[in-house]
């Protein structure tokens, strides 16, 4: 019987996946699993199974996955390059998944999560940065490559063994989408202040020892004492390990990602008492935020408007 060959640059629709827990080898797209251990059971992808085909590719070309919900929205932007900036850490967030580009067929597990939170440089949490899974519905996925691009449907199929209703999916959904935004946000702030606050020292530690720079250094290094203080309430950069925390114990940001985690049940659904958590602590960030806010738009131009008077260059941000 003739079957029509597929192009070399396309996708195939994929089967229903339903939401559930639990793990596979299948999940991932490495060539040393080949399923015939007899003493060791096979359970299912539990994600999205997609396959595509590709001509042969340079080693420096990039294809990368768009998913989208049924809204539009992006979900989760995958690429075959990895995040060069990327820097593992103990306690830190886990590397972003890379798309696999070898000529003919390929097969992507999409875990139907959205992106990885980022961390707090080097310092050690004991918690997940995955982002949720995406809730029951249909979505678009594309793959482009250079000007092409092609594109095929998925859907996650709700579990009937779940008790979550329509609304109660939307509603996990939208609670978690805004603590990870929040968080992220929270990680991204952390880390540029924290940068900025180790140029500013670098910065003050070049000045001549010269009495006309007396009062810049004065008033930097009372801005260095109030950078750090803002930080110390954020993160707690001296664990580094579990046990750590005993002694060291866990800050703002910690706290946030313990309540996600949390709120992130086995089954989807949000109970009151996580709601009440993230208001009160929506609250406190709310105080947090405001104290940095005044140290990146006030604080910083203002040191930097003497610096450059004086001579002696900005920090850069």
């Amino acid at each position: 019987q003739y079957k029509k060959e597929m192009p070399a640059f396309s996708i195939y629709q994929p089967t229903g996946a339903y939401l559930a827990n639990g793990g596979s080898e299948l999940n991932g797209s490495g060539d040393d699993f080949d399923g015939a251990n007899r003493f060791a059971g096979v359970n299912p992808a539990n994600g999205v199974t997609l396959y595509y085909n590709l001509p042969e590719l340079k080693k420096e070309d990039k294809i990368t996955m768009e998913i989208k919900d049924a809204e539009g929205n992006i979900v989760r932007t995958i690429s075959s390059q990895s995040d060069k900036t990327y820097r593992r850490w103990d306690g830190g967030p886990g590397a972003e998944p890379t798309l696999p580009k070898n000529k003919g067929l390929n097969r992507f597990v999409w875990d139907m999560r959205y992106p990885i939170m980022p961390g707090v440089s080097g310092t050690y949490i004991e918690a997940s940065y995955r982002g949720h899974k995406a809730i029951p519905g249909k979505y678009s996925v594309t793959l482009k490559f250079g000007d092409q691009k092609v594109s095929t449907e998925a859907e996650i199929l709700a579990n009937p063994l779940y008790p979550t209703t329509a609304a109660q999916y939307k509603e996990y959904h939208q609670t978690m989408s805004q603590m990870e935004a929040e968080l992220t946000s929270m990680h991204k702030l952390v880390n540029n202040l924290y940068d900025t606050q180790k140029r500013l020292e670098a910065l003050l530690n070049s000045l001549p020892d010269d009495a006309k720079f007396g009062a810049i250094k004065k008033d930097g290094e009372a801005l260095i004492k109030k950078m750090k203080a803002w930080d110390e309430d954020m993160a707690q950069r001296r664990a580094k390990a579990y046990d750590d925390v005993e002694n060291y114990p866990n800050k703002f940001t910690a706290d946030y990602m313990y309540l996600i985690n949390q709120t992130e049940s086995d089954i989807p659904r949000v109970n009151q008492p996580n709601l009440d958590l993230m208001k009160e602590l929506n609250a406190k960030w709310a105080t947090l935020k405001a104290r940095a806010i005044e140290i990146q738009d006030k604080d910083i131009p203002a040191l930097n408007k003497r610096m450059w008077d004086a001579g002696k260059g900005a920090i850069w941000e």
